[in-house]
């Protein structure tokens, strides 16, 4: 009799531990993660919906490339950013337990369809900015209706965001003069410049090893069942290892992705970027979008974060050529 295999999972394939489900459709972005920014104090990112898919006609412009200077063909996600109200700011401390929340302020006026459905609370700007002696960084923190980008949800997501590139001094007096104020994806990124991007996968329920990890499938005379492993490990240690692939939940995971190269921001009105007929389970894009080079995790209509890029971030974006954006 010849050597009999045992299925095994392919190398790597542990790659995300655990596995489980999202808490929130809202994807977090660590504090730890986010670049230091340079050029001044300014928003560290910016937010949007995820429409669809588009194909890109452009002129690779890598230096070292083989296809640089020739025409290339490449996938684009086109992302709705509808603008960002400014809501207030967050001031952090920091001590031997880590980052701690020092102050709340917020606008004293905000948009209607937000303070209807968001009741924030903090101290006055003017007591928060006699407590920046001992604050570390500043936040701010904004709200985003998706339903400014034609979806049906009215309730407005609401999250921090760094604001970055000059001193705390300087990020305060910046985040000040945005309160209660709309950003738009054009006064933080511009064409050619990378960001990273956080969202929520698309969610596949409970699947078993074969799908959830890769793990090949037995010979159909080795064992009763084809599509699990063929050893749960060894006699000793007597419990099963975390490292022995299992079935569990499959997607709606949170996940970051590295370096998407921003290749267009524009207005839905000012050019066709939405096919006839609209996205499939979005519809028309109307206002401002980006289309970022690549994929982007998560379904349609589902929120995307993007801020600057943390990794191997150019000196300076250089503004891609496009010749053509097919819908």
């Amino acid at each position: 009799m010849g050597h009999r295999k045992h299925s095994q999972p392919r190398r790597g394939s542990l790659a995300y531990l655990p596995r489980g489900r999202a808490k929130s459709m809202e994807a977090r972005m660590r504090m730890r993660g986010w670049p230091q920014v340079e050029g001044g104090p300014r928003l560290a990112g910016h937010c949007g919906f995820k429409a669809g898919c588009v194909q890109l006609v452009t002129i690779d412009d890598r230096e070292h490339a083989p296809n640089h200077g020739k025409q290339l063909v490449s996938l684009g996600t086109v992302i709705a950013t509808p603008p960002v109200t400014v809501l207030g700011m967050r001031g952090y401390s920091k001590d031997t337990h880590g980052m701690h929340a020092a102050f709340d302020a917020f606008a004293a006026e905000l948009p209607r369809h937000i303070s209807k459905r968001v009741s924030p609370k903090g101290v006055s700007v003017d007591d928060a900015e006699k407590m920046l002696g001992r604050v570390r960084s500043v936040f701010a923190v904004l709200a985003v209706s998706p339903s400014a980008a034609g979806l049906d949800q009215k309730k407005p997501y609401t999250f921090e965001m760094p604001v970055s590139g000059g001193t705390v001094k300087e990020c305060f007096d910046h985040a000040k003069d945005l309160l209660g104020r709309e950003v738009r994806f054009g006064d933080v990124f511009e064409a050619g410049a990378g960001v990273d991007v956080a969202a929520i996968t698309k969610g596949k329920g409970w699947q078993g090893v074969i799908r959830r990890y890769g793990a090949k499938r037995k010979q159909h005379k080795s064992r009763k069942t084809v599509r699990e492993l063929g050893s749960l490990g060894p006699i000793s240690p007597q419990y099963i290892m975390y490292t022995v692939p299992r079935a569990g939940q499959t997607g709606f995971h949170q996940r970051i992705e590295y370096n998407k190269r921003i290749m267009k921001v524009g207005v839905g009105s000012d050019d066709r970027i939405t096919p006839p007929g609209g996205y499939k389970h979005f519809g028309e894009v109307e206002g401002d979008y980006v289309i970022l080079k690549g994929s982007v995790p998560g379904a349609n209509r589902r929120l995307v974060k993007m801020r600057m890029q943390a990794r191997n971030a150019p000196a300076k974006p250089a503004k891609p050529n496009i010749l053509e954006v097919v819908a």
